[in-house]
């Protein structure tokens, strides 16, 4: 069977009688095994796939199947599937089933796609190569020695790999797309509150998204179409109507672009990425766009920034994991004091126990004005600068990620480098606006670039339309 790069290819062999949903999922089933030294899944849900492909298979034959029939799609293993393992591949929730299923599954289900697994990450969504999770790290498709990016990780080599074909992940930093760069497909964050966040395992309330890895840019509009809207089980979720998304990819207009000078100058920035974002800012301008640069003093102050608050949230949201209700009990315990020691010291790995530490340190009563304060005067600078910026462009532009894929265990000596890979995405997230990683070319490794576009809130129709536009003939893929 070929490989399908969107659900439209899927629609046209399933019309042409040259596929089934039954068969695509076995296709899925066959690489997963071929593919599985990877470990992009944590669990394969082989027969309930199956058992869904039959019903879709008949919907399809009656006509009355849902727009997403013929979708095969894994899940990050921080997204509630009724009956189903969620860990958040951390060993604190060992055993732990699921009681409901998140708003944004649930929707895809309605809409007759096939969840074929749940898949790796780095723990509690916390990291940027996929190298913290308790099941080990996923391998990066294209090189095996490298990461495939977080913490999204196996998400993105599920899709790269042809495992499946999209992913939803969650997003809280840059965790859909930086792996997208890293493993040369879409990554894409819709506008914090667009989709309800009932059934995402909270890592930072006020940062994190669901958001799609996908191979095409009309597949994380759809997908988006259908996920995003009111939830009565999520208070922040948005009430704004949800646009046709997918009606309007082909606008074709010029646009005002802005790229951030300060990411270009970044010290850290590697040489072949330099030039792969200085030839899509030429092409934008040869297809007829403005292509500005504008500066964006606060680079050095994002990272910083979203540490110390997504720390201090994580360190708030983590506490429920305590040996008590649910998941890992350390066997060790003598009393009660001792078993919620043990239990997190045993269940959490190395780098959820530092965050917590960091964000209840920046949380104390000594230390909360001179960091949490301070960090939360300094977010709503970066917000209220971004928005400026993008009240005079209609996108801006950045890499984004400084490196392409790094070894395994290349940063384990300077945790700061880890940190760093995040600094062209935190922008979008501290501001809440929307953002998408789109392919832009390899580096001389054969390693792939990224290119990320961020415009205003609530504006994912846009981004989309223009998105296709620089997927489809500004940049390499």
């Amino acid at each position: 069977m070929k490989r399908y790069n969107s659900l439209e290819d899927v629609h046209q062999d399933i019309k042409a009688g040259l596929v089934t949903c039954r068969d695509l999922v076995n296709y899925y089933l066959k690489n997963i095994e071929q593919k599985k030294h990877l470990n992009a899944y944590l669990e394969v849900f082989a027969e309930e796939a199956l058992a869904q492909a039959e019903v879709v298979d008949r919907k399809i034959a009656a006509g009355t199947a849902g727009r997403l029939a013929g979708m095969v799609v894994g899940i990050k293993d921080v997204l509630a599937y009724k009956d189903h393992s969620l860990q958040s591949s951390s060993k604190i929730l060992d055993g732990f089933k699921s009681l409901y299923t998140a708003t944004a599954v649930q929707r895809v289900l309605d809409e007759d796609a096939i969840i074929i697994g749940r898949q790796n990450c780095d723990e509690f969504a916390m990291g940027a190569s996929n190298e913290t999770s308790a099941f080990g790290p996923t391998l990066n498709d294209f090189d095996n020695t490298r990461v495939p990016g977080g913490s999204s990780g196996g998400s993105a080599v599920a899709v790269q790999a042809d495992l499946c074909l999209a992913s939803l992940g969650s997003d809280t930093g840059g965790s859909v797309r930086q792996p997208a760069a890293f493993c040369d497909i879409i990554g894409f964050k819709p506008t914090y509150s667009r989709i309800s966040r009932y059934g995402l395992i909270a890592y930072a309330s006020s940062f994190d998204q669901i958001g799609t890895l996908t191979r095409s840019v009309e597949d994380a509009a759809l997908l988006l179409e259908i996920m995003a809207g009111a939830d009565e089980n999520d208070s922040t979720v948005s009430h704004k109507p949800v646009p046709s998304y997918t009606a309007e990819l082909n606008n074709n207009r010029s646009y005002r672009i802005g790229y951030i000078s300060d990411s270009m100058e970044s010290e850290g920035l590697q040489p072949e990425i330099k030039d792969a974002m200085n030839n899509a800012i030429d092409r934008l301008r040869a297809e007829g766009h403005t292509v500005e640069s504008v500066d964006f003093h606060y680079l050095d102050y994002i990272v910083p920034t979203y540490y110390i608050l997504t720390t201090a949230e994580a360190s708030s949201n983590l506490s429920r994991y305590d040996g008590v209700k649910f998941g890992y009990r350390s066997p060790d315990a003598t009393d009660l004091v001792s078993m919620y020691k043990k239990t997190r010291a045993q269940g959490f790995g190395h780098e959820v126990q530092k965050r917590i530490m960091l964000g209840t340190f920046v949380l104390s009563a000594d230390y909360y004005d001179a960091y949490y304060t301070k960090a939360q005067r300094v977010r709503r600078l970066i917000k209220e600068k971004t928005e400026e910026l993008l009240s005079q462009y209609d996108f801006l532009i950045t890499p984004t990620t400084p490196t392409t894929a790094f070894p395994l265990g290349g940063n384990d000596a300077d945790p700061l480098a880890i940190y760093l890979a995040d600094i062209f995405t935190v922008q979008a997230s501290l501001s809440g606006v929307p953002a998408i990683s789109v392919p832009a070319g390899y580096d001389n490794k054969g390693l792939s670039i990224g290119l990320q576009i961020i415009t205003k809130p609530f504006a994912e129709s846009q981004l989309f339309a223009f998105s296709k536009l620089v997927n489809e003939t500004i940049v390499a893929v």
